[in-house]
């Protein structure tokens, strides 16, 4: 498989880990960061740093945004110095952000009038997928887009899922975001069930997670909650932004979501008390809060 030229815009928790597995793939890889700093920290790795989105376009053959929001990536992709104005027909745009599907629709409408293929690639394995290279992505546009992007892909992801035209892969993340952070509810719950119960918390998951209550979640972030670790592997802020999201599109397709809307409010409670840049493990400490003082552990 040829080395491509790519540019990866946006190199934070996730993109800085995605750029490097680009470059050990053997890709020549761009770096874009309103941070200049982030950008540069790639160099060691082999990156080469532009001043702008629009740079970034002109040199490369795909470009990959990883952004916060739907703003953010409208701005890098449409704006005076966003990748399109400096894109040559040809060029594939992947947004791999989470992001409102009615904007991915949108930008792939711009980019298919400039001559740029666009497909929206949000991910799913937080930080630690994005450092071993086994995220998994949810990919929405041009069939022929998506084969293009087959080398792209091979570098950052385990499970790479066609799911159709354009906003198909948003969608799906809000799917995958409201099954997600209702889980890490539930598995709050029980963690401080089981704690004020003064059952030992390694047995507990064990003995949980060995059942029909297994999940990710479960094995992963129950012992961060207990041992009062809420280092951001994906942050409160951005959860909070996700299912915004996903409620907002539930809201237009008339389904309703109340165990989302619940989990957003505790989300928002750990925002509102200076949690945002917190992990989203720390929504235990809302359900905490609730019962009147915190567990223990670690943090207290």
């Amino acid at each position: 498989m040829s080395a491509l030229r790519i540019g990866v815009i946006g190199t934070g928790i996730m993109g800085a880990p995605m750029a490097r597995n680009l470059l050990r793939a053997g890709h020549a890889v761009t770096v874009h960061n309103r941070t200049r700093a982030r950008a540069e920290a790639l160099v060691a790795d082999g990156a080469t740093v532009a001043d702008s989105p629009a740079a970034v376009a002109r040199g490369v053959e795909v470009v990959v945004t990883m952004l916060p929001d739907s703003p953010e990536v409208e701005a890098v992709m449409s704006g005076p110095e966003g990748v399109l104005a400096g894109a040559a027909p040809g060029l594939l745009a992947i947004d791999m952000s989470t992001i409102s599907p009615a904007v991915a629709r949108r930008l792939a409408a711009r980019a298919a009038e400039a001559g740029v293929g666009f497909l929206d690639a949000p991910v799913s394995g937080g930080e630690q997928g994005a450092i071993a290279g086994t995220l998994s992505i949810m990919v929405g546009g041009d069939r022929e887009a998506f084969a293009r992007a087959a080398p792209v892909f091979a570098a950052l992801g385990r499970q790479v899922t066609y799911m159709g035209g354009p906003g198909h892969g948003q969608m799906t993340k809000l799917v995958n975001q409201v099954v997600g952070a209702t889980t890490l509810a539930a598995v709050a719950e029980g963690v401080l069930l089981a704690e004020r119960a003064g059952l030992d918390p390694e047995a507990v998951v064990q003995a949980v997670g060995a059942g029909a209550a297994a999940s990710w979640m479960l094995r992963e972030q129950a012992p961060r909650m207990q041992r009062r670790d809420f280092a951001p592997g994906f942050m409160v802020r951005l959860q909070l932004k996700d299912l915004r999201l996903a409620l907002e599109a539930a809201k237009q397709l008339g389904v309703p979501l109340p165990t989302t809307a619940v989990v957003h409010l505790l989300l928002n409670a750990v925002e509102a008390q200076g949690g945002g840049a917190l992990g989203t493990q720390a929504i235990v400490t809302a359900l905490e809060a609730l019962a009147g003082r915190t567990s223990g552990g670690n943090g207290d």
